[in-house]
């Protein structure tokens, strides 16, 4: 056992000796509940009309100083961080010897009076103290030289696996998910105002699709049936609008068997909206509403994202997919043929398989040349039919293009629209047509779904629909270049024994 393992135990194994003193002291150091009157910030930010008032707060003890007969802690709740008080005589020999058997990360509740110190800081005289949970394991915060504390939980991979610890010690991280949470319920609002019904559909899926790319597979032991966890909602929110349901939306987690990276991880959340009679330019309108909205409910309208500053209160521009990809290259490649856009990507140097498919080297390119220098919110609009099998064909266009956004902001990829096909026998072919590149190798080709085919045989209104990020959207909106800053349990390899 290492010195570092044994400091620990001792560590552990004393407080646990404390525990059980307080315990023969006849004090219960696992209540049931408690009551709290004020949280840490109210009591703050209403000093005036709170000073010499009495106050019951409850926390967890982040710094401590015990001075004999008198103590000062910072106690934190989910609002903040407050002073408080305590003094053998006003709470008595017997509890104040209990107190004394607290720790830095100890739960305990507070009922006194404000007032302020000698050097001004609003403080909790303490009048009544309880213990509501003592902590064994010591917090992470650490280390202690000459009077300074120093944090030393920083390193992220601890962070990603302790976010419990995380969540304590760096308070800037919980402002994050704070903000997330707000960003979700003002996308909700966005919707809701707008008449769009909240659903939900399946997560197991016999059959998976709505994008590109690869599932996660499972077994059901009772139906003695192989199932998919979706990597879409798109498939089963478009049988909601042929149902009837005219305006849907799930706010969702997805999951892709696909590689990790600060962009990606394997389980993600997804808006999907799905709008009868509307088509890709009425959500491009609803998608800048609902990023704009989002932005302002945070009040971060211009953001910083690495060294570029983003103006989010201006109207987002609009490109087209082979117009930005000709700025890139120099050539027209609307119509080039695989030869030639393979010797197109040798040219550039995109890594391209032998027996790549046009969709996905136009895709490369497109990723690699084009998607980076996106930096201020731009809707790439018509994109080629081969990587859009879901997709109407473009009404005064080629027949090759189909009516489709892509919005990117900061280099990113943020939401994905289409002007929804509705025609059952063209999705049979354009699905089949996916199938054949699952044979060519392309494992991330969708498979025909003929289930969602015979629903369209019923009949499917003219509809847009729209695929945002919302970790992504969080990324941008709370000035984090990684996934797992926004993600409260990113997805991790399994630490070696």
């Amino acid at each position: 056992m290492s010195e570092e393992n044994k400091s620990l135990k001792q560590i552990i194994n004393h407080r646990i000796d404390k525990l059980n003193k307080l315990k023969h002291m006849g004090f219960e150091p696992f209540p049931h509940n408690y009551a709290p009157t004020h949280k840490s910030v109210e009591i703050i930010n209403n000093y005036k009309k709170l000073d010499k008032k009495d106050v019951c707060i409850s926390g967890r003890i982040m710094a401590l100083r015990k001075m004999g007969k008198a103590s000062f802690i910072q106690v934190m709740d989910d609002s903040g961080q407050i002073q408080v008080f305590i003094k053998k005589d006003n709470v008595g020999e017997n509890v104040y010897e209990a107190f004394k058997l607290m720790d830095i990360g100890d739960f305990i509740g507070i009922s006194g009076y404000v007032f302020k110190t000698k050097t001004g800081e609003i403080s909790i005289h303490t009048e009544k103290f309880v213990v509501l949970s003592k902590s064994i394991r010591p917090l992470p915060i650490v280390k202690e030289k000459e009077g300074e504390v120093y944090d030393a939980f920083k390193d992220k991979e601890l962070r990603y696996r302790n976010r419990h610890l995380d969540l304590i010690v760096n308070p800037n991280i919980r402002e994050v998910f704070r903000k997330r949470t707000e960003i979700i319920s003002e996308t909700r609002l966005t919707l809701d105002s707008k008449q769009f019904l909240e659903v939900e559909t399946p997560v197991l899926q016999p059959i998976y699709g709505g994008a590109n790319a690869r599932p996660f597979t499972t077994y059901h032991n009772a139906l003695d049936q192989k199932l998919f966890l979706r990597i879409a909602d798109e498939l089963y929110l478009k049988r909601l609008i042929i149902g009837g349901f005219e305006r849907v939306y799930e706010i969702s987690k997805d999951f892709r068997n696909e590689g990790m990276d600060r962009n990606h991880n394997p389980e993600f959340t997804m808006l999907e909206f799905y709008w009868a009679y509307a088509d890709y330019k009425d959500c491009m309108v609803l998608v800048e509403e609902i990023i704009r909205n989002a932005a302002k409910r945070i009040g971060k309208l211009k953001i910083t994202w690495g060294e570029f500053e983003i103006d989010l209160s201006k109207k987002f521009k609009e490109r087209t997919f082979y117009g930005l990809l000709k700025d890139a290259t120099g050539s027209d490649l609307s119509l080039m043929n695989e030869k030639e856009l393979f010797d197109i990507c040798k040219e550039n140097n995109i890594e391209i398989k032998e027996n790549s498919n046009i969709g996905q080297m136009l895709d490369g390119l497109m990723s690699n040349l084009v998607e980076p220098n996106l930096i201020d919110p731009t809707f790439v609009v018509d994109y080629p039919k081969s990587i859009s099998p879901l997709a109407k064909i473009k009404r005064d266009g080629s027949k090759n293009i189909v009516e489709r956004f892509e919005l990117f902001i900061g280099g990113s990829e943020f939401a994905n629209s289409f002007t929804e096909l509705n025609d059952p026998i063209d999705q049979r072919e354009r699905l089949e047509a996916q199938a054949k590149l699952r044979e060519r190798g392309d494992e991330e080709a969708q498979p025909v779904d003929d289930e969602f085919i015979r629903a369209m045989e019923v009949g499917m209104p003219p509809t847009g629909g729209v695929g945002i990020g919302i970790d992504r959207l969080v990324m941008l909106l709370t000035d984090n270049r990684w996934i797992r800053d926004v993600i409260f349990f990113p997805t991790m390899r399994l630490e070696k024994e």
